[in-house]
């Protein structure tokens, strides 16, 4: 019984819960090449625009393994990444359907623009599930938090 409450405690010491939780950065240039493996040799897997949020999964030198809100996993350079919050719209996929970017944190409020699947806003503040968003165009308003990914 000893043995058990040894290991469990040793268990718990060694992980560090802070690393469990995948880091999210946003593209800090126009424009950031997915590559496939960590270096500018590497062939280009995809495109990706400024503020567009990537989860970091392994770093390896300047260059860090990421994925996107559709599961594309491949390396981008540190140095293009940046810590601004960014999240994108991850519902209603392949529908032609919008979400409400409202006025407040709440579904009383005021809808004040709409949204498609894939479209990115820079994350201003958080309530409780609500997030405060604005986009490029300017729009400002507030989206749940669970339509959204990279937040």
């Amino acid at each position: 019984m000893h043995f058990l409450i040894f290991y469990i405690f040793l268990f718990f010491s060694i992980i560090d819960p802070t690393n469990l939780i995948a880091e999210t950065l946003s593209v800090k240039s126009q424009k950031l090449n997915l590559r496939s493996g960590p270096g500018e040799n590497y062939s280009v897997k995809c495109v990706y625009s400024k503020g567009f949020p990537l989860k970091v999964l392994e770093k390896k030198g300047d260059w860090v393994q990421v994925t996107d809100f559709e599961n594309e996993v491949g390396w981008a350079s540190r140095g293009l990444l940046v810590t601004t919050p960014h999240a994108i719209v991850d519902v209603n996929q392949g529908k032609n359907r919008r979400i409400n970017v409202r006025s407040g944190p709440g579904t009383k409020f005021n809808i004040v623009g709409q949204a498609y699947y894939g479209v990115v806003f820079r994350v201003l503040d958080k309530k409780g599930p609500w997030r405060k968003i604005r986009h490029q165009s300017g729009l400002s308003g507030w989206i749940q938090q669970d339509l959204l990914w990279g937040t």
